[in-house]
């Protein structure tokens, strides 16, 4: 991610330690000094690496109802049989393995929703290969409740996204029209930097922005910052990238009261209240200062500092001068946000 990339490795040892060295590995899930399927049929084994703000399913599990009745019953053998293969439980209430690893099939992303990017994509565009995983998501829920009950809550699990979708992009226009109308404070041009060696806005990832405006070239495009930025900037990245994943996940776990009071929906309500208020203060100061004659000049710990200087974006800069990080990559589809074939999830 960005904000992994960008950072120091110092900063971002909680990145790394999942992303690189426990990833995928067969010891995340069975440990490495007992190996016993037992111990990996827990819940509590998806626990070290998804939680947090930004993958936050851990705590919408443990405080939805399925996690409740888990940990109540998680102690008594009739309940649970961990013994069992996953294939062969009968348990009295769903862990993460028995959604997500159905039969166990080790593929975790087969029995995934459907919702890329944490929810900030519309799930219900009515494409073959949505559907598909629609109801391979909804046969999950089958076997304990009636099939109108699953899909009940797959759409109620839509209009909460759909919901948060116009927060998302309400928020995100108000700071677009800052950038486009110079009034950011400060500019895209104004900051070191990104970690990829450029100075484009960040707040349209993936997108071809073809505006001059952002700071970028027709077809190229800004990343996520999450740091060394304006404050407007930081509130659209959380309101997106830690409220909107409250509300998707929690409708998914059956958390209801992470999904609208914890910094779900409310949440979302007093970002985007917060980057519309900041954004009214800066286009009143900005009109001040062109009344009274000021040329406002940033100050330049936007561009260098001490830690700052250790970011990828300025070792880019004076290391490969003219160089982008696209360029330096010989191979850059580890950079690319694409998923794997439909057959494949």
């Amino acid at each position: 991610c960005a904000w992994s990339i960008e950072r120091p490795p110092g900063d971002t040892a909680g990145c790394t330690f999942c992303h690189t060295s426990s990833e995928e590995r067969c010891s995340t899930c069975h440990q490495r000094h007992q190996f016993d399927p037992k111990v990996a049929r827990h819940a509590e084994q998806c626990k070290t690496c998804h939680w947090g703000k930004d993958h936050r399913d851990w705590e919408a599990y443990d405080i939805g109802l399925h996690g409740v009745v888990y940990q109540v019953n998680k102690w008594d053998p009739k309940q649970f049989d961990w013994t069992k293969k996953l294939a062969d439980a009968d348990y009295v209430g769903p862990t993460c393995q028995y959604c997500h690893m159905r039969g166990g099939h080790h593929n975790v992303q087969r029995f995934d929703t459907v919702y890329t990017s944490m929810g900030m994509s519309m799930a219900d565009r009515g494409a073959p290969i949505w559907k598909e995983k629609r109801d391979r998501w909804a046969s999950v829920c089958d076997d304990c409740h009636s099939p109108r009950f699953a899909r009940e809550n797959l759409q109620a699990l839509d209009e909460s996204v759909k919901d948060a979708g116009l927060k998302y992009r309400e928020t995100f226009k108000v700071a677009e029209d800052l950038v486009k109308d110079g009034v950011a404070d400060p500019m895209p041009k104004d900051l070191c930097p990104d970690w990829s060696g450029q100075h484009i806005w960040s707040l349209k990832i993936g997108a071809y922005h073809d505006d001059p405006a952002f700071g970028g070239k027709t077809g190229e495009s800004g990343e996520f910052r999450m740091s060394n930025c304006t404050d407007i900037e930081r509130l659209c990245f959380e309101s997106v990238g830690y409220f909107q994943t409250y509300i998707y996940k929690g409708m998914a776990h059956g958390s209801w009261n992470d999904a609208t009071y914890s910094d779900g929906s409310f949440g979302m309500d007093r970002w985007l209240v917060n980057v519309k208020q900041d954004a009214s203060q800066a286009r009143r100061l900005a009109a001040i200062e062109k009344k009274v004659g000021i040329t406002w000049v940033p100050e330049s710990f936007w561009k260098t500092g001490e830690w700052l200087d250790q970011l990828t974006g300025p070792y880019i800069v004076k290391n490969h001068p003219g160089k982008t990080i696209f360029d330096l990559c010989p191979d850059p589809g580890w950079l690319d946000t694409h998923h794997a074939p439909a057959e494949e999830v």
